[in-house]
Order: structure tokens, then C-alpha cells, then sequence
């Protein structure tokens, strides 16, 4: 019997380590690879099927297609490339997560705005902010510009780089694939407003409940990794668990207080919630100090990573 879901742990640290290598000098899709990547066929898809207004049950329909035709050609890749060759398989692995993955388009746009602000363009500072924060961020002030871009590396961090990692460590390829897939889909349809808060209720759900362990591993690593840019683990430890719950996420918070912490700052989005409102907003200087902390966190865990992948199947 073959290893579950082709999961061949020597095969796919190689992979891993060749994705990350893909991600840092390819970073942004273009052309046919975005009109093929997952999480814009996912989103378009998934927001021409989910009528606005319709149930919840329709929401599951849609939910389970979308994942459906996406996930089943990816196993069937994964099966025939197993059968034929080890580096066919190791090729196959590292499409299908680097389709599942991004840090260094995230990171490129963070730096972009920290440019932009240590330039004194606001204008081009909002205009960057705004690729990665749903809010509108063109009546924002520098303070709350830098905040709304440290919250969104901070959290889209989990979401589109630990969060999928988790699930290769565990799942391989068809795992990253499907927590992108779930993310996509909450942020295409899961949203509270009154076209899409049934249909779009079970999307929200799934990512909720994908994301909720990763959100909280990255969030103690961050605290655990505090000093490597001046920060102290007990005061970081101390405002995640005071100000995890400051957003509606569940989720979201968790990585925002924790890189609050870390950077002794105030993250702000006006008129939805404050963490930790005894400190200052963000400058320059906190956003570079932030995009380099991320960093660290991030390629930490990539190590922290691979080790469990050797370990398991062996």
C-alpha cells in the first residue's frame, strides 16, 4: 500500500527547500501562471457560484465543488508522478506549493510602503498598503498606514505562508493546497454583510477552524523570538494574551497582538479595534524592524518544519 496521500518525507523536505528558493526569486505570478493559479481560479469561481443572498446550504455546495476541482487533479498529478519518477514527484510537490504558498511578494510590498514612507509619499505609501488591506487606507494618517501594514504581514503571514506549511508538514502538497483553497474562499465570499452571510457562512467556518492552530503557533513563536529584534518575551507574552481577542477573528488577532508586543507599538483600525492602546502607533522605523522580524519568523519555522517531515514515515 502506498504511503498516505504520496507522502514521502525525504522527497518532500527537497521539495520544500526548492519552493522557498522558487518563492524568493519568482514571487509574483503573471500571465498564464495567475490565470491558472489556485487561488484565482478558487475566487472567481467561487464567487460565480455563490449566489448573494442564497443559503447556507448552497454555501456548502459551492465550498466542497470549488475544493473538489481543484484538489482532485492536483492527487491525480501526485499519483502518477509517485509512479513514474522521484523527480517528477519532487517538480509536481513544488507547483502545487508554490501555488499553495507566498512570503516574498508580501514582504516586497511591506518594503515598498516603508520606502514610500521614509520618502514622504504618503500617496505611494497608501497605494502599496492598499494591495494587502481591505480597508481603505487612502484617508488614513503615516501612523495608521504603517499599522494596517504591519497587521496584514503579520497576518496574512499565517495565512498564506504558516498556515499551509503546517498542513504540508502533515499532508504534504494536497494539504497547503487545501488551506489556501479554504483561505481564498473566506476572503472571496466569507464575509458578514447581508448578501453573503449564509452563503458565504461555511467558507468563513473552514478557514476559521484551519487556521486556529497555526494562528497560535505563529503567534508564540513570535513572542518566543522577541529578542532577536529588542523585544522581551514576557512583555510580548503579555499583551497576546491581553489583546488576542481585540478583533472579530478568532484568528487574526492572535498574530497582531503578538507582533504588538514584540515592537512595543499600538496596531489601530479605526473604529473596529485597538491592541495594545497603552503604547504608540508605528513609525518607519517599527515597519523595518517588523518586515525583518518576519522574517526571522517565518524562515524559522521553515526549519521547525522540515524536521517533522524527516521524523514522520521514517
Amino acid at each position: 500500500m502506498e504511503k498516505i496521500l504520496l507522502f514521502d518525507s525525504r522527497l518532500l523536505s527537497i521539495s520544500l527547500l526548492l519552493t522557498i528558493i522558487l518563492d524568493w526569486i519568482y514571487p509574483e505570478h503573471k500571465g498564464i501562471m495567475l490565470k491558472i493559479h489556485p487561488v484565482h481560479t478558487s475566487y472567481y469561481l467561487s464567487l460565480n457560484l455563490a449566489k448573494p443572498y442564497s443559503s447556507r446550504w448552497r454555501g456548502v455546495a459551492v465550498w466542497l465543488f470549488v475544493v473538489t476541482v481543484h484538489i482532485v487533479p492536483a492527487l491525480f498529478l501526485m499519483t502518477i508522478s509517485y509512479k513514474l519518477s522521484p523527480i517528477l514527484y519532487i517538480i509536481i510537490s513544488v507547483v502545487i506549493l508554490k501555488f499553495s504558498i507566498s512570503l516574498r511578494l508580501l514582504l516586497d510590498i511591506c518594503h515598498q510602503v516603508l520606502e514610500n514612507v521614509k520618502h514622504g509619499d504618503l500617496d505611494g505609501a497608501r497605494k502599496y498598503a492598499q494591495l494587502i488591506v481591505r480597508r481603505d487606507v487612502y484617508k488614513l494618517d503615516e501612523g495608521r498606514i504603517i499599522s494596517a501594514t504591519l497587521e496584514s504581514l503579520a497576518e496574512s503571514s499565517v495565512d498564506g505562508f504558516i498556515s499551509p506549511l503546517t498542513y504540508y508538514s502533515f499532508l504534504g502538497p494536497i494539504g497547503s493546497l487545501l488551506q489556501r483553497i479554504a483561505n481564498t474562499l473566506d476572503g472571496s465570499i466569507g464575509f458578514k454583510t447581508p448578501e453573503f452571510s449564509k452563503v458565504g457562512w461555511f467558507s468563513a467556518k473552514a478557514d476559521s477552524l484551519l487556521n486556529y492552530i497555526p494562528a497560535r503557533i505563529a503567534a508564540l513563536l513570535m513572542v518566543i523570538l522577541a529578542p532577536t529584534v529588542g523585544g522581551s518575551i514576557k512583555e510580548s507574552f503579555r499583551v497576546w494574551r491581553k489583546w488576542h481577542n481585540a478583533t472579530e477573528s478568532i484568528n487574526a488577532g492572535h498574530p497582531m497582538a503578538a507582533i504588538a508586543g514584540v515592537l512595543r507599538i499600538r496596531l489601530e483600525k479605526v473604529g473596529h479595534y485597538i491592541i495594545n492602546m497603552e503604547s504608540r502607533l508605528p513609525t518607519s522605523e517599527d515597519l523595518a524592524k517588523g518586515i525583518r522580524f518576519m522574517i526571522t519568523v517565518n524562515f524559522t519555522y521553515i526549519m521547525l518544519i522540515i524536521l517533522p517531515i524527516l521524523l514522520i514515515c521514517l
